[in-house]
């Protein structure tokens, strides 16, 4: 036998065991995802990092990758060379990609609990990521992801410092839909470049001290701010010249019982000349009525509009903060202002068409525009069929919750008759999961 039909013997059954694995084996190989994740062996990577590094570089157009559920304790790293990668999760509450780490720096007492994390230290699991310093690092332009929940471990177990990050991205265009994003100091560190833009929408973030940091033009539209001891501080942004900053619409500030005493703050100005807008929030728990507080830097502007309480009732900004000091490096004590509240015509232009397109017309909500249910499912012995949906790049079937099979056609003949009610989702052209 000669070694290219050899290979191709071998090539062809590993193909067919992984249909096996993910049903429609009797479709063609076509998969509406470039890669698959999965925990159990029935994908094509078990880990996430491996899924990425296996991206061609340089690409121009989206990289699919379905992550299954499942626990994934791993740093991941999505380089420079590696633009558009779309990381998918099945489900935000069961795909979690997280790890123990923090960048606390060398204590005199070595017995520290988070010396034994610290990415600074040669003897822990996680010094072979002092380069990120994060769960996650984002490096490369145009990414995006939904339905993940990205964890520190060591921020949520200790409900202390220091830095232990769950996510820092540093390219322009990133996009997240509906993922969780929970640590306790320094949850999420954004670009700190003032041209960058990122798009949040529909998420959870979860933390206590300066959770939502960095710089970049960012809006944050439908999201819960969930805040986890006493005195919490959600965003903390370093802005010079961005046009709009950090932007916050039409979310939630939350927390639990300890963050709902009243010492809640909004914010603090970390470098040069930062911005932060909340317009149309609803305030869950009581926010300290002077709402923000000095770090180390005078606002560009710290403002507010259309706050209200978990009643709908108008927030009082009577006793916002408006004068901010700080201590300069040359020991300067240097004071300025800031307005507290903006007009609604000022609010009505912090818009996703202001802010997020720009002149590449970036559109990452589009992206998350949600397909319909296929219609007339119709499953006979192993056989599941539907009605086409407009739109789609292809199906992901269930059996149950258990993903039974990917297609890019409306048929797919699964390797054993289904247990669990049978589901089909449509995947859009960019990896976005459809109704189900």
């Amino acid at each position: 036998m000669s070694m290219n039909l050899s290979a191709s013997i071998s090539s062809s059954l590993a193909a067919v065991a992984l249909l096996m694995l993910c049903g429609c084996a009797e479709e063609s190989l076509t998969n509406p995802f470039h890669a698959v994740v999965a925990q159990d062996g029935s994908g094509d990577f078990l880990t996430v990092q491996e899924a990425v590094n296996a991206a061609p570089d340089s690409l121009t157009s989206p990289y699919l990758i379905f992550i299954k559920n499942g626990s994934y304790e791993e740093n991941v790293v999505v380089p420079e060379s590696k633009p558009y990668i779309h990381l998918i999760g099945q489900d935000k509450e069961q795909t979690i990609i997280h790890y123990k780490l923090n960048v606390g720096s060398e204590p005199e007492n070595k017995d520290e609990e988070y010396w034994k994390y610290s990415v600074h230290n040669p003897e822990s699991p996680a010094h072979p990521f002092e380069e990120s310093g994060s769960v996650v690092l984002v490096k490369a332009p145009y990414f995006y992801t939904e339905n993940i929940s990205y964890v520190n471990d060591y921020g949520v177990s200790a409900q202390t410092g220091p830095q232990a990050l769950a996510m820092k991205t540093r390219a322009d265009c990133a996009a997240f839909n509906n993922c969780i994003f929970r640590s306790f100091q320094d949850t999420w560190m954004t670009s700190t470049k003032d041209e960058h833009r990122h798009y949040v929408n529909n998420c959870w973030i979860e933390g206590a001290v300066d959770y939502l940091y960095g710089g970049g033009d960012v809006l944050v539209e439908n999201t819960t701010f969930y805040n986890v001891r006493s005195g919490s501080v959600i965003v903390a942004p370093c802005h010079t010249k961005a046009k709009y900053g950090y932007v916050m619409r039409n979310c939630v500030v939350d927390g639990n019982n300890a963050a709902a005493d009243g010492t809640t703050l909004l914010g603090r100005p970390w470098h040069n000349s930062p911005q932060a807008r909340f317009v149309n929030t609803v305030m869950r728990i009581p926010v300290a009525p002077e709402g923000w507080t000095n770090m180390g830097a005078i606002p560009g502007i710290f403002a507010e509009f259309g706050s209200r309480d978990s009643l709908g009732r108008p927030i009082d900004l009577s006793s916002r903060k408006t004068i901010y000091n700080y201590t300069s490096r040359e020991g300067e004590n240097i004071t300025g202002e800031s307005r507290t509240s903006i007009t609604e015509n000022e609010a009505s232009a912090l818009t996703y068409a202001n802010m997020i397109p720009g002149e590449d017309g970036w559109d990452p909500r589009g992206m998350m525009s949600k397909l319909p249910v296929p219609a007339n499912i119709r499953v006979d012995d192993v056989t599941v069929s539907w009605d086409a949906v407009n739109d789609a790049r292809g199906y992901i079937v269930y059996d149950g919750d258990e993903v039974a099979g990917f297609t890019t056609g409306n048929r797919c003949t699964l390797s054993r008759v289904p247990e669990g009610g049978v589901k089909v989702q449509a995947v859009n052209a960019y990896g976005s999961l459809g109704n189900v």
